[in-house]
């Protein structure tokens, strides 16, 4: 393997946990907006108005 692909296959890395990364992100965004649990409700109620979420 030389220099190009060594760097190519760290990007190519660097990308996937970006991507990952990004997914996880949103899960927790959209778990934390849409749950009505009472005790999620509580910790991210004013996280979800902060992000346009209405909960009441």
């Amino acid at each position: 393997m030389n220099a190009t692909q060594t760097a190519s296959i760290g990007a190519t890395g660097r990308i996937q946990a970006v991507i990952f990364a990004a997914l996880v992100g949103l899960g927790i965004v959209f778990a934390a907006g849409h749950l009505q649990a009472a005790a999620l409700h509580g910790a991210a109620h004013d996280a979800r108005h902060a992000n346009g979420f209405p909960c009441h």
